[in-house]
């Protein structure tokens, strides 16, 4: 069952895919490229045990997870495509999940409340400029505004190439 544009996967089907570790880990890994599924449930066994090599008992167990319920799971959702006659899996073009798979810690600001916060930030300088704050008022709006803009830039730029990595 192949996804089009009037059936894409719903938000609630997404977390649903992902509250599996082992599909969230497949995705996670597959974002470094292409690989085999015996690579993936190698990588998958590593991240569960913390062990390299894993044992071959949670090797073997991954692999057959990933074979019989979770890549053919992916694959007819068009989050993977699966060859396999080779074996071979990938992330699908159409579908991006991973959006939805940055977490953030109890207590953490997410990047979107981060921006909120900045631009609450900016917007209580300049009105802090205009009813003539003493200190802040010196300092003048344009300078103020500047330093506003030059640390959402740097922040977005620090985000895309901590999500990069």
């Amino acid at each position: 069952m192949a996804t089009s544009p009037d059936t894409e996967l719903s938000e609630t089907r997404i977390h649903e895919v992902l509250s599996n570790d082992r599909r969230r880990m497949a995705i996670e890994f597959l974002q470094d490229g292409n690989m085999t599924l015996r690579e993936l449930a190698e990588r998958i066994a590593e991240a569960e045990t913390g062990e390299s090599p894993p044992p071959r008992n949670i090797r073997q167990s991954a692999y057959v997870s990933l074979q019989q319920t979770h890549i053919p799971k992916l694959d007819e959702l068009d989050i993977v495509e699966y060859n396999e006659e080779s074996k071979e899996v990938s992330l699908a073009e159409a579908g991006d999940v991973t959006v939805y798979m940055e977490v953030v810690p109890e207590g953490e600001l997410s990047w979107s409340e981060y921006y909120a916060t900045l631009s609450a930030l900016g917007l209580v300088l300049m009105v802090a400029v205009t009813v003539d704050v003493p200190l802040i008022s010196s300092v003048g709006a344009s300078i103020l505004a500047a330093l506003v803009f030059a640390v959402i830039g740097g922040s977005s730029l620090y985000q895309r190439w901590s999500q990069e990595r």
